[in-house]
Order: structure tokens, then sequence, then C-alpha cells
């Protein structure tokens, strides 16, 4: 991470222009800040990384060229110290989820104060963690969360809601099917879904939300 006494490195992350331009412009006002660099796909953003590498990434859940979850893994991959700040206008519990099981180490929706967005990088550069309130509140809201799905289990779930059989699965993810099947079964057991044609509704109904 950064050095005590120097501006904190920040990526931006996101595929709306004017989005990117209004964070810049805020965080670029605070002296211990400093953006080194902006993107707007998840190849661009591979790039950034390697060329200014930053200590913080604040981005966007969902991009034209692909899932932004699907990114943190990648850029976390590449710089494992990195800490990555979802900052997006969905408060679903499974982006949540999903972001969090994918290393993020904290989710701010857009529509919240800059104070807050300052506060979130603060507390992930010091080694924390940051929801918005409004996250928290509908992330436990009534019952505890549902449990975690793990990334292996979310790319078939996903799979599974665009149609494809466990044998189509298991080609395309370089396993057995009797391991998919498998993954079903645990899918199942943690989302409390009995039949097979439950748990491919839920699928669909989980396909059409994802960003």
């Amino acid at each position: 991470m950064n050095a005590p006494g120097k501006p904190i490195r920040i990526l931006l992350v996101d595929d709306h222009p004017m989005v990117r331009e209004g964070l810049r412009a805020r965080l670029s006002s605070v002296p211990r800040l400093r953006v080194v660099g902006e993107a707007g796909d998840a190849a661009e953003a591979l790039r950034q990384l390697e060329l200014n590498p930053p200590d913080v990434v604040l981005q966007d859940v969902g991009l034209k060229d692909g899932n932004g979850i699907d990114l943190v893994q990648a850029m976390l991959a590449r710089q494992p110290t990195l800490r990555v700040l979802m900052f997006s206008m969905y408060d679903n519990p499974e982006y949540v989820q999903r972001a969090l099981l994918a290393g993020a180490r904290g989710y701010v929706l857009k529509e919240t104060p800059a104070e807050e967005v300052l506060a979130a990088i603060d507390a992930v550069v010091a080694g924390g963690t940051f929801l918005s309130p409004a996250v928290s509140r509908r992330l436990f809201r009534g019952q505890a969360p549902r449990p975690m799905l793990t990334p292996r289990e979310s790319q078939i779930l996903s799979a599974l809601g665009r149609g494809e059989s466990s044998k189509q699965i298991a080609q395309a993810m370089h396993l057995s099917v009797r391991t998919v099947e498998a993954h079903r079964q645990s899918i199942k057991r943690k989302l409390g879904i009995e039949g097979q044609a439950e748990l491919i509704k839920y699928a669909v109904e989980h396909a059409r939300e994802a960003p």
C-alpha cells in the first residue's frame, strides 16, 4: 500500500465518462488523494493497472465489456495488495455478496454523498471494509443474509440461467459432469432449494438481475 504521508493513488473504472469526470473532479480536490488513471472497460482497467499501479480502484459493477465483479478477481490476481471499492447504482444483496466474495473491500452506492465515498476510501486503505448504510440495511434486513456461493458455483448458476445443461457447462469449464452435478447440489443446499425446476427458475431470475 501507499507509504505514510504519500497521496493515495486511485484508479477510476466506469463506462460512463461523465461519472469518471465527476469523480475525478471531486477526488482531485482532496490533497491526500491522487487519481492516477481512468478506464471505461475491463481491458483498459487492466492496462492502467500495469501502467500506473494504484492503491485503490473505485469501479462500477456493470461494464460494457464484462462483469465488474469478474474484473475484481482479475485485478487482484495481478496486484494482491490492491484495495477494490465497488461504486454502483445497484444495491441488490446478490451483487454485494458476490463482490465481497470476489475480493472487493467495500461497496458504495452512486447516490451517496461525496463524504461517504471519501470515508470508504479511508476505510479500505486502513485495511478495513466499508458498506454504504443503505447497502447494509438491505443486506441484513429481516433475516440473516443468504449464504454466499463460491465463484465456481456462481458461474454454474449463471450458466444454468442461460439454459445450458450440465454437460455443456462441464465442457465449457473443463470439468466432469459429475463435478457440475455436485456443484448444483451444493447450490441448492445453500439456497434452500428442493427440486431441479426450482433451481432453474431461480437461475433464470438471477441471470436477469446480473449486471
